[in-house]
């Protein structure tokens, strides 16, 4: 068969092809496809970055409420409650959770000082000092827990790479002023 024999049949199937309904389905379902695909994967890795992020939230609030529930915290304590900030991730991998708990008094003057400070998988919270401003009393104390969690996206991770969470959470003493480490 020749070149031009060819592209004679290959322009007549293709004419043929066009002419049809079945045809023209088809080709507009082969081009529409891989759309309404990226767009069905793309929501499925937002909605799971939004829920990941609800979780992040969570995690650094259940794990103050714990910590503030009595005058003095063990390290056991502290073990059940950073336990708990992972478990609130579920059901995400915890791999990249951290966690910084920072128990911090407020002196007579309402300038705050660290009295204890617990970090975990990740670098402590540098401003939780400034953070606590709007929050001074004299004679008083809060509990600052900061935590971080890389999300990654399932389909989207090709075009996207990790998206970094951050949640602090403010928790004054139930029974005490300043939660003290024991």
């Amino acid at each position: 068969m020749t070149i031009k024999a060819l592209k004679r049949k290959f322009l007549t199937v293709c004419t043929r092809w066009s002419r049809e309904e079945c045809g023209v389905a088809a080709a507009e379902a082969a081009l529409i496809f891989p759309i309404l695909m990226t767009l069905l994967l793309g929501t499925f890795d937002m909605g799971n970055g939004i829920l990941s992020n609800q979780k992040t939230i969570r995690a650094s609030q259940v794990t103050a409420d714990l910590i503030t529930r009595d005058q003095t915290v063990t390290a056991t304590d502290l073990e059940e409650a950073v336990r708990a900030g992972e478990l609130a991730l579920t059901p995400f991998p915890t791999g990249s959770y951290g966690v910084d708990i920072v128990s911090i008094s407020f002196d007579n003057n309402a300038v705050p000082q660290i009295v204890w400070r617990e970090t975990r998988n990740m670098t402590p919270n540098p401003d939780v000092l400034n953070d606590v401003a709007a929050l001074a009393e004299a004679g008083s104390g809060v509990v600052v827990v900061s935590v971080k969690y890389l999300f990654e996206p399932v389909f989207a991770g090709f075009i996207v790479d990790q998206i970094p969470m951050q949640e602090i959470a403010f928790a004054r003493g139930r029974k005490s002023a300043i939660v003290n480490l024991e």
